[in-house]
């Protein structure tokens, strides 16, 4: 037990500085599952094992929802007593852009999953969640982001201030947060990159992004904690509480986590581009690749 709530703190830890930095939670998580698998309850057999992580780390990224709200609260709280009501309406306008962006990738994430698996027998991640198509996407990315950062160079971005991103942004900011069910593309990653090609600053790339994040992690957080409840009724398992400490354990570190994670990057931003991120990405791909390869 003590080395699993070890190694859920280090899960938590990983997911809590990977979810918002553009270099994919994925691809380390990937990682960290070959070296440390959980082993929550080895006497259930290994579809309870599958099924379990398959949840768990999804639902760890309400730890990592939760630092955002906390940090962003008062400009996130449409009831906030401090506003007047110009910023009231202000604030709602905001959540209606975080809204249309999060369209794209419901319709993506739950219709057309739906559909693949009805038509093939899998689901979406069935298809592609696989190491090649990971370090692809962390490798192509990366090379993006260094082009993109090169184009932009000493050029002052057309918006600056997530306030004044507008509808129109929000609805194309989402389609690429769509593109980030692919594994290894990073939400934060698909995000900030699409808000860079359409003229917007990185600190108010990255603002945006942090919101985008609560409703499309706490709706997959939902499904797959769904998933894992009709599996567990279905098949009358029983689920041992420590299985639940150690998810609410790392979902707790992914919180703290993130809280110095998100500063991290909202300060990196003021005076540097997303062009090292890319490098690590490609860095990141490689090694995947290296590593597959020779076991």
């Amino acid at each position: 037990m003590v080395i699993e709530i070890l190694k859920s703190i280090l899960y938590g830890i990983l997911e809590g500085i990977t979810e918002w930095l553009p270099v994919s939670s994925t691809g380390h998580l990937i990682l960290l599952e070959e070296f440390l698998p959980l082993n929550v309850a080895p006497s259930l057999g290994t579809t309870f094992a599958e099924e379990y992580f398959s949840m768990f780390e999804v639902v760890i990224q309400l730890g990592a929802i939760l630092a955002v709200v906390v940090m962003f609260f008062g400009k996130l709280n449409p009831f906030s007593p401090k506003k007047d009501k110009t910023q009231k309406k202000s604030t709602w306008i905001l959540w209606g852009k975080v809204v249309i962006a999060s369209i794209p990738a419901a319709i993506i994430g739950v219709v057309l999953d739906k559909i693949i698996e009805i038509a093939t027998g899998k689901d979406i991640d069935g298809w592609i969640y696989n190491w090649q198509v990971v370090s692809a996407a962390l490798i192509v990315y990366g090379i993006l982001f260094i082009i993109i950062e090169h184009i932009h160079k000493g050029k002052d971005a057309r918006v600056n201030d997530v306030e004044d991103i507008s509808f129109t942004h929000a609805a194309l900011i989402g389609c690429f947060q769509a593109i980030s069910i692919v594994p290894g593309t990073s939400r934060s990653g698909s995000t900030i990159l699409g808000s860079r090609l359409i003229g917007i600053g990185r600190g108010a790339a990255a603002e945006f992004s942090f919101f985008m994040g609560i409703p499309a992690m706490a709706g997959a957080s939902l499904i797959k904690g769904y998933g894992f409840i009709d599996y567990v009724m279905e098949s009358d398992v029983s689920v041992p509480a420590s299985a639940w400490i150690i998810l609410g354990i790392a979902c707790a570190v992914a919180f703290g986590v993130s809280m110095v994670a998100i500063k991290f990057l909202m300060e990196f931003v003021k005076k540097h581009s997303f062009a090292p991120f890319g490098i690590y990405r490609i860095a990141l791909g490689a090694l995947v690749i290296l590593y597959f390869v020779l076991r």
